[in-house]
């Protein structure tokens, strides 16, 4: 496939799935209890040691190669910004920076974001700014659990804070991310059709160049929203 000829999702499902707000109000009520991995705290920890605690907090969740992260940490010089990725290979690739030109003020850590984001939440730590850029869509209709607003883990996303930002480039992604935030923030969230002059990621400039629409959804959480009390780690 050449540069730019990137296929949008193709699915079945052509709006917000019919079982989404079940899962949404079982995840709110039903706690969810998966074991931490040693190595996730560890990350945690790594992610956090250049961290001077006065430098307010952004994740890049699912950062990929890091080229976003580091166009978030370039943006925000005074904040302190995690990328976060499963993947060792991906978090590795080359740069579009030498090492003397990358900004100081990011770390780069492999993680599981399903532990990552909950271990951030006992800590009691707060989010200035949160992307999830261009997750996996998983459109095939049998897949809706691992979208990440299908997830478990999604109510513990809301703990965090901060501005929160997701793009994608189908449709019935964010129309689905957008309804999954506003019935647990119990408010109105809309998503929108958006032009990357500067685009944060390779799929991102990926999709802009082959002419495909980029959603996204961005909502302020403010200092985090509170679980339900059946919600625990």
């Amino acid at each position: 496939m050449s540069y730019a000829n990137s296929r949008i999702p193709s699915s079945a499902q052509q709006g917000i799935h019919e079982s989404l707000v079940k899962r949404l109000e079982k995840h709110r009520l039903q706690p969810f209890r998966k074991p931490y991995a040693d190595y996730n705290r560890e990350a945690l920890s790594a992610a956090l040691a250049g961290w001077d605690r006065r430098a307010p907090l952004i994740l890049d969740a699912g950062c990929g190669v890091g080229h976003s992260t580091i166009q978030l940490a370039r943006a925000y010089p005074d904040h302190w910004v995690m990328g976060v990725d499963q993947s060792e290979d991906r978090l590795t690739r080359r740069k579009p920076y030498p090492e003397a030109l990358m900004p100081k003020n990011l770390v780069f850590v492999r993680a599981d974001l399903v532990d990552f984001w909950r271990l951030l939440g006992d800590e009691g730590l707060r989010l200035a700014r949160h992307y999830i850029l261009y997750p996996n869509p998983w459109p095939k209709i049998g897949h809706l659990g691992r979208r990440w607003h299908a997830h478990p883990v999604f109510p513990h996303l809301l703990l965090l804070g901060g501005v929160l930002e997701c793009r994608s480039n189908w449709q019935v992604y964010a129309e689905e991310f957008a309804c999954a935030l506003g019935l647990l923030t119990e408010r109105e969230i809309g998503w929108e059709a958006f032009e990357a002059p500067t685009p944060l990621t390779p799929f991102e400039r990926k999709y802009r160049d082959s002419g495909q629409t980029l959603f996204r959804i961005v909502t302020d959480l403010g200092t985090g929203l509170a679980l339900s009390s059946g919600e625990s780690t």
